[in-house]
């Protein structure tokens, strides 16, 4: 049993308070011992729920070429550094490691993982074993993965018959559904990169393997670049394409979303879609920002992402739930803090189908985070849960709990050392051929 004690305040949605400030919070572990942390003068949140990363751009930040580029310019000089770099397990593996640490250690206790680029030169057995080392380093760390298997320009067969070795292997029970494993440590999804990259039989034939194995769909749209190429190569709006294609439905998430029009914002709701913000890649890469709450008021659920460490460099959901507030005034009113929290965690969750992330409670999946608000940068905040996004942009969680087991305590990792996760990656990409060359 986990006993977390003496916290000033317990959220159970991000948008209400428990009764009793100081009630202790039980999670049941699964140990028959009693695990004890001190949350005093701290405020307890659920686990913040990443909706839209790229892990293996974790490898990949800062690249020359990759800021203030068109998007043209920008995804060919990713790709070159992928290939140079050379897809093989044990990059993906210290890349995810990478990632899911940093993700601990900022408070996100699940990661949706949108994979788009994977070697085209390989046979699906091969894309499995990248997968798996994905998946394996992520819940070395003490993370919960959801592996989106995505695509970008790639032939509609060879994804969809990858996707459907991954599935079969990574889940061979079938989990108790929508992609998830029984432990509920991983789920698995699919998802092209969007209308810019992907046709119509990539979109049905990845649809198809959703609808075999019961997985949800996550894909990318109406950033301006998507848009642009929409209208040119078919002459239609990228959401246009995706209705007509399968791909409007309640069990699809759509990123981004920066250029929408009430209309279309309608059509979203009366759809079911669910929706993913992530100000912390649209913003620098000029896309604009995605109007949060006129999709709120439509009755669209709204989570939280960060993309990659090609667009954003950091993999830290609260300093961009704290971007997302800020800018939420120049499409539209103020979001309240609470409001945005929620979609880093409530909302978040939704768009995976999974409720019992995201939220504080019985019956939920007891991941939680406890964030110091007694030193220095929260003197004075009269509002310590408006405070956690307001104050302190670089905010870390003091401990994260991820299904009642502590995986962070006193701002370190508990289950891995984060200097050698560092340092597996440093002497992978030291070895790569690009660097032998």
């Amino acid at each position: 049993m986990l006993h977390v004690t003496s916290a000033e305040r317990v959220l159970t949605d991000a948008a209400t308070d428990l009764p009793g400030a100081d009630a202790p919070l039980l999670l049941d572990d699964g140990l028959p011992s009693t695990t004890s942390l001190d949350a005093s003068g701290c405020v307890v949140t659920p686990g913040l729920v990443n909706a839209h990363h790229h892990l293996l751009q974790s490898a990949f930040r800062t690249l020359p070429g990759t800021r203030g580029v068109p998007m043209a310019r920008w995804l060919p000089t990713m790709a070159a550094a992928y290939d140079g770099a050379g897809h093989d397990p044990d990059l993906y593996r210290a890349a995810a490691a990478v990632g899911a640490a940093e993700s601990l250690l900022c408070g996100v206790t699940t990661v949706a993982d949108h994979h788009l680029n994977w070697p085209h030169d390989v046979d699906a057995e091969r894309t499995v074993e990248l997968a798996a080392a994905t998946t394996g380093a992520v819940r070395d760390v003490g993370a919960r993965l959801v592996l989106v298997r995505g695509s970008a320009r790639e032939d509609a067969a060879r994804a969809a018959r990858s996707a459907d070795a991954i599935v079969r292997a990574l889940l061979p029970g079938g989990g108790p559904g929508n992609g998830v494993t029984d432990d509920g440590m991983l789920q698995l999804a699919v998802g092209p990169a969007g209308v810019h990259s992907d046709d119509e039989a990539t979109f049905r034939a990845l649809g198809e393997v959703a609808r075999e194995h019961g997985l949800r769909r996550r894909t990318q749209a109406n950033e301006q670049v998507d848009t642009a190429i929409a209208l040119e190569r078919y002459g239609r709006r990228p959401l246009d394409l995706l209705e007509a294609w399968g791909w409007l439905a309640p069990d699809v998430t759509v990123a981004h979303l920066c250029d929408v029009t009430d209309d279309e914002i309608a059509r979203l709701a009366a759809a079911g879609v669910t929706a993913t913000h992530a100000p912390g890649c649209d913003v620098p890469m000029g896309w604009g920002v995605a109007p949060v709450a006129r999709m709120l008021d439509a009755g669209i659920t709204v989570g939280l992402g960060t993309s990659g460490g090609g667009s954003n460099d950091a993999g830290h959901l609260l300093a961009d739930a704290r971007l997302a507030l800020q800018v939420s005034a120049l499409v539209g009113p103020q979001l309240p803090a609470r409001t945005v929290l929620g979609l880093a965690t409530a909302g978040s969750a939704a768009g995976l189908g999974r409720p019992g992330l995201g939220t504080l409670g019985p019956g939920t999946a007891g991941d939680l985070c406890v964030w110091d608000v007694s030193g220095v940068a929260d003197a004075g905040v009269a509002d310590p849960v408006a405070g956690l996004l307001w104050a302190a942009p670089g905010r870390r969680p003091r401990h994260v709990v991820v299904g009642g087991r502590v995986v962070v305590r006193d701002y370190a990792l508990v289950e891995v050392d984060e200097r050698e996760v560092v340092a597996a990656l440093r002497e992978r990409l030291a070895r790569t051929p690009a660097a032998a060359a």
